[in-house]
């Protein structure tokens, strides 16, 4: 069994349990499923846009603790401050050891930028959840849904008001989706054996049609990347290790931004 493998079969094992202690009428009714969510298509395609999607992980199946330092408040305000497109969380707490209390506290400080809730979505409780904590996007891995669950969870997605960023890491996963007007990662991590391969993007970029956003996840360490990508039609850049390695996460970012603005 593979990383990813462990992490699907344990996600669904979570969610069940999820299922059964909370409602979707209780999530419903909070107080986010109210709100208008921000687009990250517009935030990724206007005018001086950074296309920086600034990611909060504090650690990683593959290298361990990353950052265990930095709260989540102090991170997101100089995120802000450094002018990032949106911000990437990560609420996988066995993994990642993130919580979706991470985002609630974000979207209070965050209103401005959209939100990508960063999690294994195996269910359709898990968008409605992410809609009720305050998240304007949500994350779906081709290697672990099928092509009929993509459809339907990009629905159920979509009819809440939510935007979905669908990732792939190859041909075959790509092929699973319905591609116009989506906005499409290409995840340069394999979450198989999670080695990392830049070269992944570009391979795969010229099999994605015009009318997607196009976003390069993972791998990205030195703002001349960012420049090289774009010239391959890339407009949003998801960066997470590269600032949480770092004592000031914000502050890494900011250096980062200025470098390609």
């Amino acid at each position: 069994m593979n990383i990813l493998d462990k992490i699907i079969a344990y996600k669904k094992l979570e969610v069940a349990k999820l299922k059964q202690e909370v409602t979707v009428e209780k999530l419903v009714k909070s107080p986010n499923f109210k709100r208008t969510p921000i687009s990250l298509k517009k935030a990724l395609t206007s005018l001086n846009s950074t296309g920086i999607i600034a990611e909060y992980k504090r650690k990683s199946p593959s290298k361990g603790i990353i950052n265990d330092k930095a709260t989540i408040v102090e991170v997101t305000q100089d995120y802000l401050s450094a002018n990032v497109a949106a911000q990437s969380i990560l609420t996988d707490l066995e993994f990642f050891g993130g919580s979706i209390i991470d985002l609630i506290q974000a979207r209070e400080i965050n209103k401005t930028t959209p939100i990508l809730r960063k999690d294994f979505i195996v269910d359709g409780f898990q968008i409605v959840e992410a809609k009720a904590i305050g998240a304007d996007v949500i994350l779906l891995i081709a290697a672990c849904l099928t092509k009929e669950e993509l459809k339907n969870y990009g629905k159920l997605a979509e009819g809440l008001g939510l935007e979905v960023l669908y990732e792939v890491h190859s041909k075959e996963e790509l092929d699973k989706i319905e591609l116009d007007h989506k906005i499409i990662g290409i995840n340069n991590r394999n979450l198989k054996t999670f080695q990392v391969d830049l070269e992944h993007s570009i391979e795969l970029v010229a099999q994605i049609p015009d009318s997607c956003i196009k976003v390069s996840e993972s791998g990205i360490s030195d703002p001349r990347i960012i420049t090289g990508l774009k010239e391959y039609g890339f407009q949003g850049f998801l960066i997470g290790e590269n600032f949480m390695k770092t004592e000031n996460p914000g502050l890494a970012c900011k250096e980062f931004i200025n470098q390609i603005m």
